[in-house]
């Protein structure tokens, strides 16, 4: 084991919390692996611990992040998460594949697949918009993670309005997924869009009104003006 990664589970056994532990238990419906510690905690000891490797390969540090998210620890896959997203300057195309392999292999809920996602793979996408059509074979899986992670990868990017013809296509894709963790992924997905795209995405939303899931529909007009979202809900209402 490498001595900053056998550092780093020292440090948080010796910080974890009983107390902690229970309390993020209590987001999640499955069983979670934590030690316990709040995220700003972790995000702190990413960074510290990013200094004594930032130095190293990129393939290197791929290999401390993909030894860190093998352990099922959540706050692990944080602190991996938070390399990956480090190692922005470095990225490239082929690396939404070292992504793809952790997001299929390791994570096991939706927090762990957000944090990789909204920052990590969002950075990618940002620099090589190409890279989206990866997302799009991802809906096809029958991993619920690889399809939560098709839509949350363009939260941040849908944010500031960019691949709004993406999220659509994305949106389709997973329009009648029956995973409830999917359904929010992709209406945040289309929420975060309707910041700069509010008038396109309420089309959307009132054109697959009669389909789309109450939980999608719920989630991707939340940040619309009272009167859309009161339209949107009462034909949510008569399309049963």
């Amino acid at each position: 084991m490498d001595p900053v990664i056998a550092s780093i589970r020292k440090e948080l056994q010796e910080r974890g919390d009983s107390e902690v532990r229970k309390t993020a238990q209590r987001f999640f419906k499955g069983e979670i692996s934590c030690y316990g510690l709040k995220t700003a905690a972790v995000t702190a000891i990413a960074r510290k611990r990013w200094k004594e490797i930032k130095n190293r390969d990129k393939t290197e540090i791929h290999a401390l992040c993909e030894e860190l998210c093998r352990s099922g620890y959540m706050e692990e896959a944080f602190i991996a998460a938070t390399w990956a997203r480090l190692l922005e300057d470095r990225i490239e195309p082929g690396d939404i594949i070292v992504y793809r392999h952790w997001i299929d292999t390791y994570v096991s809920n939706w927090a762990e697949c957000d944090g990789l996602c909204n920052h990590a793979v969002g950075s990618l996408l940002d620099r090589y918009p190409d890279c989206v059509e990866e997302l799009k074979r991802w809906t096809q899986s029958e991993n619920r993670w690889m399809r939560r992670a098709a839509a949350v990868s363009l939260i941040i990017p849908a944010k500031h309005g960019r691949f709004l013809d993406d999220v659509f296509v994305i949106a389709d894709l997973l329009l009648l997924d029956t995973d409830d963790l999917v359904q929010k992924g992709y209406g945040w997905l289309l929420k975060e869009a309707s910041r700069k795209h509010t008038d396109e995405v309420f089309a959307y939303v009132m054109h697959h009104r009669r389909v789309m899931p109450r939980t999608a529909l719920r989630y991707a007009i939340e940040l619309m003006p009272k009167d859309l979202r009161a339209e949107a809900m009462q034909k949510e209402r008569q399309g049963g």
